[in-house]
């Protein structure tokens, strides 16, 4: 069976304060995309584990720890019933980039693994699951429009139609440390909530909404923060790091045609939504 996970982009991020577990309190509003990997599992009879296989965009990091393997293995362990798989993973969305693709594809593997093996786990109990393996995980369970706070996993489903719109997103191949940026990061409590902010037209977001890695990234990477100044001087409605990055987004009017040149090298895509 095959399943086609999409990522997410950041639309603004607060973070509120430090935890006492180490963690942080942050609020954002989570937004799917369609672009997407594809997660592709088949039962085999041959192995007493997973068997994994990848193509694509490049991965970092050592093959074991990729987040399928550890869905897989915590789902197993849960149910024995579900048992030796061929897992192959086709990556398409930027690894460490601020998008979810590595979040997405665990939360994938789970619900299809549900289905396989005739689990019938009830949303809350995916939830649950996926919240074990990553604070985006739980994002992916639900796939729609959520505001979100705790460490990414309180999730509230909202009403938020951006069908009007279309999407640059722009990698330029710059692996962002999600946790060396927190230690970075100055936690303070917003103005305006995220929540509110949201109701009000894409564009007047440009002077409301903020996401707060930005002074770090942009100050280590200044070609990111340049990303951004070029979404909004090709007519950007509102353009934003994604998450702790490194991709950058730039929201326009589905008639619009951005005259933007990025290096060959960078990751560009156009998607409607």
């Amino acid at each position: 069976m095959i399943v086609f996970p999409n990522c997410k982009i950041n639309l603004g991020l607060n973070v509120l304060k430090k935890r006492e577990d180490g963690f942080h309190d942050l609020e954002t509003v989570f937004y799917p995309l369609p672009l997407r990997d594809i997660v592709e599992i088949i039962h085999t009879p041959d192995e007493t584990g997973i068997l994994f296989s990848k193509s694509g965009l490049e991965i970092n990091g050592y093959t074991d720890n990729n987040l399928c393997i550890t869905a897989y293995s915590l789902l197993r362990k849960k149910f024995p019933q579900v048992g030796p798989v061929q897992l192959h993973l086709h990556k398409a969305i930027p690894a460490g980039a601020g998008l979810g693709g590595g979040s997405a594809d665990a939360a994938f593997t789970l619900k299809l693994l549900n289905e396989m093996c005739g689990l019938q786990l009830s949303k809350e109990q995916l939830l649950d699951l996926a919240a074990q393996l990553g604070s985006d995980c739980p994002f992916f369970i639900i796939n729609k429009p959520c505001f979100s706070k705790g460490r990414g996993e309180i999730l509230e489903e909202i009403r938020l139609d951006l069908s009007a719109f279309k999407f640059i997103l722009v990698n330029p191949g710059i692996h962002i440390d999600t946790g060396a940026m927190f230690q970075k990061i100055k936690p303070a409590l917003p103005k305006i909530s995220l929540k509110e902010i949201i109701k009000h037209p894409v564009e007047s977001w440009r002077e409301e909404m903020k996401n707060d890695f930005e002074e770090i990234v942009f100050s280590l990477h200044p070609e990111i923060g340049n990303i951004k100044d070029d979404l909004y001087n090709a007519g950007a409605l509102y353009a934003s790091l994604s998450g702790s990055g490194s991709t950058v987004y730039g929201i326009f009017s589905k008639h619009q045609t951005p005259a933007l040149q990025f290096p060959s090298y960078y990751y560009t895509g156009e998607i409607m939504n």
